[in-house]
């Protein structure tokens, strides 16, 4: 069952059932930062951005070096499985992509900048796969927690898209949906990139930088 590659989203029905718990332990801080690693509800001033890019060691790594960046974490969102395992996710019967929950503080570093960020380190026109990595759990995906997140992310996709579709790079994929549950993902995978620091990256983009008008 694990060793499937799914490239469509599968019906609800059709996904693992999960549990109600989660079946790990996770640490209390974050590797990197220091700073506490489940944080359910944002600390006051601070905002909460998720993102889908691809494998979320590399995506993580990315966002916990930026400053205004209070605290990072790797996980599973978009799926209707509840608390699932990474192998049930790599299954594709969860239909969760890989995400990367940031913490940070709009006073330092706008949202904007973290979407603009966001579409310059990953290919958002690959559909179910981020360069070699492919199944439902690498799909490109933009999940906002106000109206203003959302307008601010539509209104840059937009400008991105037809940038890409002015170079005939394709059309993004990438979804946008107000934030599902987040489901923290197993220990070792948080910050695993400074547990490991020759690990896996996928940096699979298209080159092209956010247009410096917009």
């Amino acid at each position: 069952m694990f060793g499937r590659k799914n490239t469509s989203l599968v019906e609800p029905q059709q996904t693992l059932p999960g549990r109600t718990e989660r079946p790990f332990h996770l640490g209390d801080k974050h590797l990197v930062l220091g700073t506490p690693l489940v944080t359910d509800e944002a600390p006051a001033g601070m905002e909460v951005a998720i993102f889908g890019l691809g494998c979320f060691w590399g995506a993580e790594e990315i966002y916990w070096q930026l400053d205004g960046v209070w605290s990072t974490s790797v996980g599973y969102a978009g799926g209707t499985t509840p608390n699932p395992t990474y192998e049930e996710v790599c299954s594709g019967l969860t239909n969760h992509t890989e995400a990367v929950r940031v913490v940070f503080d709009p006073a330092k570093v706008s949202y904007a900048d973290l979407v603009k960020l966001f579409f310059e380190v990953h290919d958002p026109t690959q559909g179910m796969r981020q360069g070699n990595d492919v199944g439902t759990q690498y799909r490109s995906a933009i999940y906002v927690t106000s109206p203003e997140q959302e307008r601010t992310a539509r209104e840059l996709t937009a400008i991105y898209g037809r940038e890409l579709e002015t170079r005939r790079l394709g059309s993004i994929t990438t979804e946008i949906l107000p934030a599902p549950t987040y489901y923290y993902a197993e220990d070792v995978h948080q910050q695993y990139l400074a547990k490991n620091p020759h690990g896996y990256r996928c940096h699979a983009n298209t080159g092209v930088k956010f247009p410096a008008t917009a």
